[in-house]
């Protein structure tokens, strides 16, 4: 049976967390406040979607910084899978490792999908922008590896 998960709804309180990064450093949701924050969810490193999704990150990094976002990702994966991820595709960001699904959970980002035609339990790719505050500004669920970032900057208003 699979474990419920919540959704945090958009202008509700984003769920605090504490995980570690690719380093092995100790990173928090609150240690962003007066800033905001996309934080994004994705199945495993260093495989194709998620590849190209955090590549797109990667390349979008600079016009989202200056509109005043900073990217976090977060994953299963184990920090030592996340620091490989991390240096074969020069990614500039936080990898978040949460082994545990504790965040997942939190954030509804673990639950039954189907893939390929089958219901399996795994990561539901998320992405949440939280504003300043710590407040949900954008929840987006069940969303695609490919061109999710662009869609997103158009969203924010945030120009290639």
């Amino acid at each position: 049976m699979a474990e419920t998960t919540t959704t945090p709804a958009e202008g509700s309180a984003a769920p605090a967390f504490t995980l570690g990064d690719q380093d092995g450093k100790q990173v928090s949701l609150s240690d962003f406040r007066g800033q905001k924050v996309i934080v994004y969810f994705y199945p495993a490193a260093s495989t194709p979607g998620c590849t190209k999704q955090a590549c797109d990150f990667r390349d979008s990094l600079g016009s989202l910084s200056s509109a005043g976002y900073q990217v976090i990702g977060v994953s299963k994966d184990s920090p030592e899978k996340l620091k490989k991820f991390q240096q074969e595709e020069a990614l500039p960001f936080p990898l978040l490792s949460d082994v545990s699904l504790e965040v997942h959970r939190a954030y509804g980002a673990w639950g039954e999908k189907n893939s390929y035609g089958r219901i399996i339990e795994g990561t539901i790719r998320s992405t949440f922008v939280i504003d300043e505050q710590g407040v949900i500004e954008h929840a987006l669920h069940n969303v695609k590896a490919t061109g999710h970032v662009a869609r997103l900057r158009k969203m924010l208003d945030v120009d290639a």
